[in-house]
């Protein structure tokens, strides 16, 4: 019979390898044969690196053999969202124009991840350079969500919530700049962690916008999310904007009392716009950190409105001018033909980029061309700082902040593609705590029926609702501790 690791968690993984069990490359090869098997149903990874996952699985084997201490992740299947670099190995960030890019270093935190011992099995797939809320706009094509495979599994980390949540990998990396880890991992079930900006180094991550960019973990557990979260935090030299605070043992912080925990709930997440199946579990969540000894506090965040339309110009913005690097000159795609080297960058973009990226690049060069600067990039930065101060302003009365991940469960593929706005507003409520740097954590918290939320009243699904958490700055450690405490009491049935 072959070994089955579609629901273990890293505990699961080094139990088995501790007790000689099984060995990490019969681990690994039960990670391989469920992603041949689930793959082609939800289309999570776009690079399988069979060659390298096993001569890794075989290295953590001859450890265990020698008596060696095995390290923290050893021998656990990873997926890594394919914006992130690995040496060796195509990083295309879902789009044609670096479609046989291969990288030549890898990313800190993956490098780090590997120290630890875990073992990637694929690269995720990816909105385009992790543009959008859905996964639909990889040129590899859209995740599938794993629950319903005519539905979206949230973006722009997809593939790497799909790849956990199919039991394809324990865990994974993936990116959050306004919401891609934490509302794909509310559409598909499992636990997504934006840590605080600086906390993990941005080094080997293809940049999107470069104030926003966070790498974060993806697992089944809190506790996966804190072990992985252990193992890539910390300063990097490599990375200027990387935080030079000291890293706590997240697992060790796990448990511990609740009571006379401030929970600050604001009234501007629970508007219009948030779906009654969202809202029934969210406030059941609520209810049941109620339980645990929290008290709840009614807090507001005024500039909350403001938050789609501010992220909107900085983060396109910034995608303006970090994307102007893709022109066929250096690396990545070129355009056949062209008589000229205008010609050959307007080609080369033109046919290299999909339309959501271009549809960001244009709207970003538009607000930092003369003139129009001040009106909108300028007064944008200021409203951020707004943002940022209402947070700062929240947690002086409270420990941390509730609210839901996404306004709905996953919607069904192709139903927002044609209105972008309508799209955008998918992340309304991640997007606050991005902008002002603080980190986050989606936990599930139940099932909503998808009736009256892209459904049709004749087919009545049950899908994946999760609980956003929000702390202070660098205060994962609590934030963890929290969501730990709300999964171990059950979340919401």
């Amino acid at each position: 019979m072959s070994l089955d690791i579609s629901n273990w968690k890293i505990e699961d993984v080094l139990r088995s390898l501790r007790s000689r069990e099984t060995t990490a490359t019969e681990i690994c090869q039960a990670s391989l044969a469920r992603i041949a098997a689930e793959n082609p149903k939800n289309n999570s990874l776009i690079t399988v690196t069979q060659e390298r996952a096993l001569a890794r699985a075989a290295a953590i084997d001859r450890m265990a053999a020698s008596g060696e201490r095995l390290p923290p992740l050893a021998g656990v299947p990873v997926a890594v969202k394919d914006v992130i670099v690995t040496e060796g190995t195509r990083t295309t960030c879902g789009s044609r124009i670096l479609e046989n890019y291969v990288p030549p270093y890898t990313a800190t935190a993956v490098e780090r991840m590997e120290a630890a011992g875990a073992i990637v099995v694929g690269k995720a797939n990816c909105d385009e350079f992790a543009m959008g809320s859905s996964n639909e706009n990889s040129a590899f094509g859209p995740v599938r969500n794993p629950y319903d495979l005519e539905r979206v599994s949230g973006g722009s980390s997809g593939g790497s919530a799909a790849a956990v949540a199919s039991g394809m990998a324990v865990a994974a990396l993936g990116s959050d700049t306004g919401g891609s880890v934490r509302q794909p991992a509310s559409f598909c079930g499992v636990v997504g962690l934006m840590p605080t900006y600086g906390r993990v180094s941005r080094y080997g991550l293809v940049a999107y916008a470069s104030s926003l960019d966070h790498i974060g973990p993806v697992g089944r557990s809190v506790k996966d999310v804190a072990v992985l979260l252990s193992a890539i935090a910390g300063h990097d030299p490599l990375d200027s904007t990387s935080a030079a605070v000291p890293v706590p043992n997240y697992v060790s912080e796990l448990d511990g009392n609740l009571k006379g925990f401030k929970i600050g709930v604001p009234r501007e997440y629970f508007a219009e716009g948030l779906s009654s199946g969202v809202r029934t579990q969210v406030e059941a969540g609520l209810q049941a950190l109620g339980k645990l000894g929290c008290e709840m506090v009614e807090i507001t965040l005024p500039h909350t409105e403001y938050a789609t339309a501010c992220y909107y110009i900085i983060a396109t913005a910034e995608a303006s001018a970090n994307l102007a690097r893709y022109d066929g000159v250096r690396y990545g795609y070129r355009a056949p033909g062209a008589a000229s080297l205008s010609e050959m960058y307007q080609k080369t973009r033109g046919q290299g980029f999909g339309a959501e990226v271009k549809r960001r690049i244009i709207l970003g060069t538009y607000v930092l061309s003369a003139g129009y600067y001040d009106a909108y990039y300028l007064k944008a930065q200021k409203v951020r700082h707004l943002i940022a101060a209402d947070f700062s302003n929240a947690f002086e009365k409270v420990d941390a902040i509730a609210a839901p991940t996404a306004p709905t469960p996953a919607f069904r593929i192709g139903e927002k593609t044609a209105n972008p706005l309508e799209m955008y507003l998918s992340d309304v409520y991640t997007l606050p705590g991005s902008l002002a740097g603080i980190p986050g954590i989606s936990v599930p918290c139940g099932w909503s029926s998808a009736e009256g939320d892209g459904g049709s009243s004749s087919e009545i699904k049950k899908l994946p609702v999760g609980i956003q958490l929000l702390g202070k700055h660098f205060d994962e450690a609590r934030l963890l501790r929290l969501a730990h405490q709300f999964e171990m009491a059950g979340g919401v049935a």
